[in-house]
């Protein structure tokens, strides 16, 4: 009898430690994003301009694009372009347009000054020297804006990537060339 609920006890552990080890693995992968898609269609941004001070003043310029690239795909198929723009006050905007990429746990857009790379020696490289974060991806699809901190100079950087922050990996890159 005694060997009965002895291994029943360690039956009972044993299932509760493969529930135990299945919630975290779902929280931690989160497999299921791979089935959603998150579309954004943002517009260009256009910041408030100065108002021109005096007859003949010039009118206020337009967003104009300092730099762009393509993606290329690295951990996950990932196709768009992003481009950075200045907008008519001075201040900066990363924009990526006709992003296609998959969905995923905790997906960040950086801005890094690690050249990009083509293959598995991409993967890993935007974290290691200097990048900023733009904030968390706003959708997988679409076309979406990230404004630069002040104080970021857009010339300090040549690549954008869709980091995935819990795996330390790229899902794509693109190399900011200037316009």
């Amino acid at each position: 009898m005694a060997m009965t609920r002895r291994r029943g006890a360690i039956l009972t552990g044993a299932a509760l430690a493969a529930v135990a080890v299945l919630a975290v693995g779902l929280y931690w992968f989160q497999p299921w994003k791979l089935w959603q898609d998150a579309t954004i269609a943002e517009a260009l941004p256009t910041a408030p301009a100065a108002r021109p001070s005096g007859p003949g003043s010039a009118p206020p310029a337009a967003p104009l694009t300092v730099a762009e690239g393509t993606f290329i795909s690295h951990e996950h198929a990932t196709t768009g372009t992003a481009r950075l723009v200045r907008l008519p006050d001075g201040s900066h905007t990363l924009r990526l347009e006709g992003l296609d990429t998959s969905n995923g746990p905790d997906l960040r857009v950086l801005l890094s000054d690690a050249p990009v790379k083509e293959g598995v020696a991409g993967w890993r490289v935007f974290d290691d020297g200097r990048h900023v974060s733009l904030g968390r991806l706003k959708g997988n699809k679409g076309d979406q804006n990230y404004a630069l901190p002040a104080g970021v100079n857009p010339t300090d950087y040549g690549s954008v990537t869709i980091w995935c922050d819990r795996f330390d990996v790229s899902f794509g890159a693109a190399s900011l060339k200037a316009a």
